[in-house]
């Protein structure tokens, strides 16, 4: 079994700062992409960022040059930096990895999600 477990979610006034965390973990073989997603109320759920397992990085065009995404290979985690937070960035923000697990059968590729942590800007 895999988990993402998220972290770092909060109420912050607008023009504020939070970081959030998401670590994997389980019987994990390798992490491709990681990424943030999120979902505002009545809303679909949306890209935020997405990494490579080499670096490459990937940006809603909404929160460019705001928001900063990351990864440390060696723990099996994702952050993300979001700046000069609005209210429109108020949401309930998700991990996903796409990865393979260790299994009876041999390497499995999945993509797996992590429970949402609620981001809240007041303005």
């Amino acid at each position: 079994q895999v988990q993402l477990v998220e972290s770092g979610g909060g109420l912050v006034q607008v023009g504020g700062s939070l970081r959030l965390s998401c670590a994997a973990s389980g019987s994990i073989f390798s992490i491709n992409d990681m990424g943030w997603y999120r979902q505002a109320p009545g809303k679909q759920r949306e890209l935020v960022a997405v990494i490579t397992s080499g670096g490459s990085t990937n940006y809603a065009d909404s929160v460019k040059g705001r928001f900063t995404i990351s990864r440390d290979n060696a723990k099996n985690t994702v952050y993300l930096q979001m700046n000069s937070l609005r209210p429109e960035d108020t949401a309930v923000y998700y991990c996903n990895a796409d990865l393979l697990t260790l299994t009876v059968w041999g390497r499995v590729r999945n993509d797996y999600w992590g429970q949402g942590t609620q981001v809240t800007v007041s303005s």
